[in-house]
């Protein structure tokens, strides 16, 4: 069912968004800096720590794909209604700052492929 795992993704978008905000504060704008992107990242690592424990009943897991399927058209959605112009002519940080995470994202896919690789060798070999 969706509504399960719902209370696991309210609890990451407020701490998210408080996270998000504290950021803002300390670094002197009067906005939210990347709530939703530490909502996800806590999300993650929730998911990650909970499901291969066996902490997490199926309901739950199955409601978390589906929001994790959501994701993309509200990012989507929440991107365009954001003011990209008025943080590009503020200043370098944005573009730095967006440039940096892409570039982390990039060196990241070799590690993430090969843990995925493993995993998936580890489970044929189970099958065995």
């Amino acid at each position: 069912m969706v509504i399960y795992g719902s209370a696991l993704i309210g609890i990451c978008l407020i701490a998210g968004n408080i996270i998000g905000e504290l950021l803002g504060v300390c670094i002197g704008v009067d906005t939210n800096v990347g709530g939703v992107g530490f909502a996800m990242l806590m999300l993650i690592l929730a998911c990650s720590y909970l499901m291969p424990e066996d902490k997490m009943k199926e309901e739950t897991s199955d409601g978390l794909v589906f929001w994790q399927n959501m994701y993309i058209p509200v990012v989507i959605a929440m991107t365009a209604s954001q003011d990209v112009i008025g943080a590009l002519k503020s200043g370098w940080t944005a573009l730095l700052g967006g440039l940096l995470v892409v570039l982390c994202s990039f060196a990241l896919l070799p590690v993430l492929s090969r843990e995925r690789k493993k995993d998936k060798a580890e489970s044929e070999g189970e099958g065995v």
